[in-house]
Order: C-alpha cells, then sequence, then structure tokens
C-alpha cells in the first residue's frame, strides 16, 4: 500500500512539474513581474529523487527501474544546467514524461 501512495506522490509532483514547465515560460512572456527561479525546479527533483528511491527498492521490474532512473536523470542534467549555466534543456520534458508513465504503469501493476 505504501508503494501506491509513493506513485501518487510521485505522479502528482511529475505532472505539476511537467504543468510548471510549460505554463511558466508562457508566463513569462506576460509582463506580471514574475521571474524563473530554479530552486523551484530543484524542489521538485529532491522530491522525485526521493519518490523514485523508495519505489525502486520496492520493485522487481528491472525495466521500470531502468525507466525512473534515466526519467530522474534526464530531469537533473537539465536542473543543474540551469543553475549552472542558466541554459533550459529539454530533457526535464522528457524526464517528466518518463515519470509519469513509470508511476502509472507501477500504479497499474498493484494489487487491489
Amino acid at each position: 500500500m505504501k508503494s501506491k501512495i509513493l506513485d501518487v506522490v510521485g505522479l502528482s509532483a511529475a505532472v505539476l512539474c511537467l504543468i510548471h514547465c510549460i505554463v511558466f515560460p508562457l508566463l513569462i512572456v506576460i509582463p506580471l513581474g514574475l521571474s524563473h527561479h530554479p530552486l523551484v525546479d530543484l524542489a521538485f527533483l529532491i522530491i522525485g529523487i526521493a519518490v523514485v528511491y523508495r519505489i525502486s527498492k520496492k520493485t522487481q521490474r528491472i525495466w521500470l527501474k531502468m525507466l525512473f532512473v534515466v526519467s530522474i536523470l534526464l530531469i537533473s542534467v537539465s536542473v543543474f544546467a540551469d543553475m549552472v549555466f542558466e541554459i533550459h534543456l529539454p530533457f526535464i520534458y522528457l524526464g517528466a514524461i518518463g515519470l509519469i508513465t513509470g508511476h502509472l504503469i507501477n500504479f497499474n501493476h498493484h494489487k487491489h
């Protein structure tokens, strides 16, 4: 049951991250005084790492573990590139979509 809750938390964080990454750049164009702060992305990354670590310990499916790890790595590269070099890489979108997919698959494989 705990793994199911972790999937819900991870799925929610990944969806919010994806929405943030898609909508926020559009909001910056509108003169509302908003600016991007990479700590928001880092917060999503930390939540994602914690959830993926806990789920990866529990699941037996190697390909699902790999999907989670690769997705987190893609997000990590993008977040750190933004923090260090102030460039936005599209890896964050692929990582978020990978996490969403992995959490949905893992959630659906739980015994009800």
